[in-house]
């Protein structure tokens, strides 16, 4: 059995693994590349495989960099079984969709403003491209063996988000483990990732693996934040992503006003995404901690926001009020006219609840640019800057050690992906000292190993 690692290596970006065992091929998940322009062009280079040749995909969850690059293998000729976890089938087929509606509207923004380089600006995928992809999702339930004909699949939840799940294959005689993005232990929303089952090899993840987060609550911490703003009679801006980010603010934010910490003012969520991930998170609440009863209780702490005139309208008004729009990163999305609107007054908050990526407008404001491009032009941001990183979805490098050496016995290899070259060394330093595993950092360039 081998593995060629074809994203997410070096990086914490674009995830897509290439199993080869026998004559089976089997591509573990097929993320975009995010962050930095020199990994979003890897997006459009050809394909080092042949998508015909492939007998099946296993995603991990739904975000868009383990998910995202699904669309173009689909339009490339791949007709396969895309096999999921349930909440994962309900999660993809909208955020696939979004990513194509995005792109088509940031290409036609290109053209009608004339800032592109290229003649005649095309997106990635389309929202067709996107919809094509729903009819090949195949779910399946977790802790269920699956055979794929040569091999075999077991999901086990790794936290994270809604339906996220490591990936066990067994084929070859051998047994590989992929960890996916695992979850922290005591998320609010999502419940622990279990341990790893008995493997021979172990993929796994090391996103924070030189970090660990910080200890204060996420109540807390959001009351001093909202205390700051409403002082000053501000705007609380939140990127947040669609699944998962948006979901556990909501909640925080029900807290922190269940508790009399912070006056209530109005909150908005302005993400038809995010609202139809809400949907699904009340549907699918056995993957959660929360009843029915709690997350519908936390969820109406906000009024929806799904048109574009209401959207707008929300540039008009003034503080007090917080305001939820994706996307994470600042990457899109409806959150990049908000901040036009109100990033230039200093009585205003961005509020970053989640990892930056190199080369995204987040990031570029967490390092202190006083100004950020958007839709052609530079919107000077005189408002305050902060973070919540207690909200991380990643376990951090406590969190990855405790669950890499649960393991009922030690594997023989463990290589370490999605993560930053720093991250991935100090991962797997503390590995090898404290659990005598032989460890690599994955590289870069679709190099294949030989799992023996």
């Amino acid at each position: 059995m081998n593995v060629s690692f074809l994203g997410a290596a070096g990086t914490v970006t674009g995830s897509r693994h290439l199993v080869t065992a026998g004559t089976k091929r089997i591509l573990v998940d097929c993320g975009l590349f995010q962050g930095l322009k020199t990994l979003r062009l890897r997006n459009r280079e050809p394909l080092p495989f042949d998508p015909h040749g492939l007998d099946a995909v296993i995603l991990t969850h739904a975000h868009l960099d383990h998910s995202g690059f699904l669309p173009v293998l689909v339009k490339e000729g791949y007709s396969g079984p895309i096999y999921c976890t349930e909440p994962t089938a309900d999660l993809a087929p909208i955020l696939l969709s979004d990513s194509g509606h995005l792109q088509e509207e940031d290409t036609r923004w290109a053209r009608k403003k004339g800032f592109s380089r290229h003649k005649e600006p095309a997106p990635l995928y389309t929202e067709e491209d996107a919809r094509a992809v729903t009819p090949l999702l195949r779910p399946v339930p977790v802790g269920e063996t699956v055979d794929l004909g040569g091999a075999t699949l077991t999901y086990s939840l790794a936290g994270h988000i809604l339906g996220a799940a490591s990936v066990l294959l067994d084929a070859d005689g051998g047994r590989v483990l992929f960890s996916g993005d695992l979850g922290r232990p005591a998320d609010l929303l999502i419940p622990a990732p279990e341990p790893p089952p008995e493997a021979d090899w172990v993929v796994m993840e090391s996103t924070y693996g030189d970090r660990e987060h910080p200890t204060i609550h996420p109540v807390d911490a959001l009351t001093l934040i909202m205390r700051r703003t409403l002082r000053r009679g501000g705007i609380l801006m939140v990127p947040a992503f669609s699944v998962g980010r948006a979901q556990l603010m909501l909640y925080v934010l029900s807290r922190v006003f269940a508790s009399g910490a912070a006056p209530r003012v109005p909150v908005y969520l302005n993400s038809p995404m995010a609202i139809d991930v809400t949907g699904i998170y009340l549907r699918h609440d056995t993957f959660h901690r929360r009843t029915h009863e709690e997350c519908a209780s936390a969820f109406s702490v906000a009024e929806y926001v799904r048109s574009v005139e209401e959207s707008k309208a929300l540039n008009q008004r003034r503080g007090p009020m917080v305001i939820l729009a994706g996307a994470g990163m600042l990457t899109g999305g409806r959150i990049l006219h908000h901040i036009t609107a109100f990033a230039p007054d200093p009585r205003n908050t961005l509020l970053l609840t989640g990892y930056q990526a190199q080369g995204t407008r987040g990031a570029d404001l967490l390092a202190g640019k006083p100004h950020v491009k958007i839709h052609g032009r530079s919107v000077p941001v005189r408002a305050e800057v902060t973070t919540m990183d207690g909200l991380s979805a990643h376990a951090d490098h406590s969190e990855l050690l405790d669950w890499a050496g649960s393991s009922p016995r030690p594997p023989r290899r463990v290589y370490l992906v999605h993560g930053e070259p720093r991250a991935s060394d100090a991962l797997r330093r503390d590995m090898e000292s404290r659990f005598g595993y032989t460890v690599h950092a994955a590289l870069d360039g679709g190099r294949t190993y030989a799992l023996d």
